[in-house]
């Protein structure tokens, strides 16, 4: 029998990577009663960013997770500022043979209804992920369990289809293992989030009080929770969300927003840095950017009428050639992002710039008679039509000119006419999986610090993008890789992967970029470093 805690095998180093934004600001933490008492004022949370659900088994984005970080639980948990996994609402957790996890809930777990949290809710909340599979959630992580058992009510036994994942526990500590009231979810759908609220379903530290979708909710500490990050140190919070960054700024600026997370433009947050009070810093994050190519609607697509598999990858290959990366990072963000040549992003082990040597100039750079030849040994026609989407609201602002500098490098070959289209967030998740869209924008923020978080969510069977990229090979590759437990091999099969996918190039990857923290005098617990953008939580935060 092996324990978790302090082995988890990956070893990290920091990276800057994704643009999250945390913006503190002085405020009072407290107002006098007519009884000469002090009463707690809420602190309060300013976003731009939008929920798609509160259901776990139908949202998988940092919008929804901002709020099902903070009123459900996890067997296991990383807290603010660090990668690793610890106990939260578990007391064990032992590799039992090779193929079984077994879990032990510490005891008296309730929901913040009145519930028992019994190994009963554990099982049912994974089996569920598993049932519904939402292509917008995050049941994907799970593709390596292969069936869940609870024994007794403080026993979770999870078994594994291949052995020796040590990763696993990682995967506990996700979207996908968020626990949830049996008495209250449908074991076969999503459930709407009025019905959500009303049941009051919580185990994580904080409870809703109100909740008026995508406008303003609020928060009262929970106080059933019994995880590592105990109680809140501020009881009451709200998040407020806007639709215009620079209504958002101002509020930052006049102080009637105490804590911004996600997500003002860097102009915003440069301008933020100058003012007197307002601290800017920058930290490790995960996040990269990338363009998906829908394999069965892009050109020559499957599901096209001119469908060629050699004219699609010809198209998607002659587009790699032609994206100037490090004039994305410097004129759109200033260089708080760097050029990205592969899934996996720089400082995480096994990461390899796979895409640097085989595109463009071969040193990183774009190369238009590089890609002008390939579509013509393709015996594509151009300019070839493309149409690409992106999202103005859960990326930030400042996609808009991102896509927009896209549109110009592309067309600037000759090789290309490009239809730039938006949508808000709302509407993309469920347009994007339904093939609407033939390339579109995507982001990424791990949920766990290994490089298999960027491998298996995006090319795993059932995984999250769902362009209708499927190589066998690949998978095989990323189950061995899962499993491997001598570090040197499990790296050359990360890298393996790697290079599989930068040929085949299902998706392009564009940029990887640094957290902003902004603080000022009176907000204490924001952390010096965000290591995932589901891993920033408000226990912490208190006023004074």
């Amino acid at each position: 029998m092996s324990s978790l805690i302090g082995s988890t095998r990956h070893s990290l180093a920091v990276i800057s990577l994704g643009t999250a934004a945390v913006v503190a600001l002085t405020a009072c933490t407290s107002s006098r009663t007519a009884g000469g008492g002090t009463a707690e004022k809420a602190l309060t949370i300013g976003t731009t960013d939008q929920v798609t659900g509160l259901d776990p088994a139908g949202s998988w984005d940092a919008g929804s997770g901002t709020i099902e970080s903070e009123v459900y639980a996890t067997l296991l948990s990383a807290r603010n500022g660090s990668s690793d996994v610890s106990l939260d609402l578990a007391s064990a957790i032992a590799l039992t043979d090779p193929t079984t996890w077994t879990v032990t809930l510490k005891p008296g777990l309730k929901f913040a209804n009145g519930h028992e949290l019994t190994s009963s809710d554990v099982k049912f909340s994974f089996d569920r992920q598993l049932a519904i599979a939402d292509k917008n959630g995050p049941s994907s992580l799970l593709h390596n369990l292969g069936s869940v058992a609870a024994p007794d009510p403080a026993t979770v036994v999870f078994t594994l289809k291949s052995a020796n994942d040590t990763l696993f526990p990682q995967v506990l500590s996700t979207a996908a293992g968020y626990l949830v009231d049996e008495q209250v979810f449908p074991a076969d759908k999503v459930l709407d989030d009025a019905a959500v609220v009303a049941a009051k379903p919580w185990s994580g530290p904080y409870a809703i009080g109100s909740y008026d979708r995508n406008s303003l909710v609020s928060f009262t500490a929970n106080t059933a929770y019994q995880g590592q990050l105990g109680t809140p140190k501020t009881k009451n919070v709200q998040l407020k969300y806007y639709t215009d960054a620079g209504n958002l700024k101002l509020d930052v600026q006049q102080g009637t927003i105490d804590v911004v997370y996600r997500t003002l433009p860097i102009t915003d947050l440069q301008d933020l840095s100058t003012k007197q009070g307002i601290e800017v810093h920058t930290g490790s994050g995960n996040g990269i950017r990338f363009i998906v190519f829908n394999l069965k609607t892009q050109p020559y697509g499957s599901a096209t009428q001119q469908a060629d598999q050699s004219k699609a990858l010809a198209v998607r290959q002659a587009v790699a050639d032609s994206i100037d990366r490090a004039q994305l990072a410097s004129q759109v963000y200033k260089k708080t992002f760097q050029p990205l040549y592969s899934s996996v992003p720089d400082g995480i082990t096994g990461a390899t710039p796979s895409l640097k040597s085989l595109y463009g100039d071969k040193q990183g750079g774009p190369d238009k008679a590089a890609a002008a030849q390939r579509l013509s040994a393709a015996g594509v026609s151009t300019p070839v039509t493309l149409n690409l989407q992106y999202n103005p609201d859960h990326y930030g602002s400042s996609s808009a000119d991102e896509y927009a500098l896209v549109k110009t490098q592309l067309e600037a070959t000759g090789l290309f006419k490009v239809n730039l289209q938006s949508t808000a967030w709302a509407q993309y998740g469920k347009e994007r999986v339904a093939d609407q869209y033939p390339l579109y924008q995507l982001g990424w923020y791990a949920d766990y610090l290994d490089a298999d978080n960027y491998l298996s969510s995006f090319y795993a069977e059932n995984n999250w993008v769902n362009n209708g990229y499927t190589d066998p090979a690949v998978r095989a590759v990323i189950k061995q890789e899962e499993t491997e437990t001598d570090a040197a091999k499990r790296t050359a099969l990360i890298q393996q992967a790697q290079d599989a996918t930068a040929a085949a190039l299902p998706l392009l990857p564009l940029l990887q970029g640094s957290t902003a923290i902004v603080t000022r005098s009176g907000i204490e617990g924001v952390p010096a470093k965000l290591t995932s953008a589901y891993q920033f939580r408000w226990a912490e935060l208190v006023k004074k």
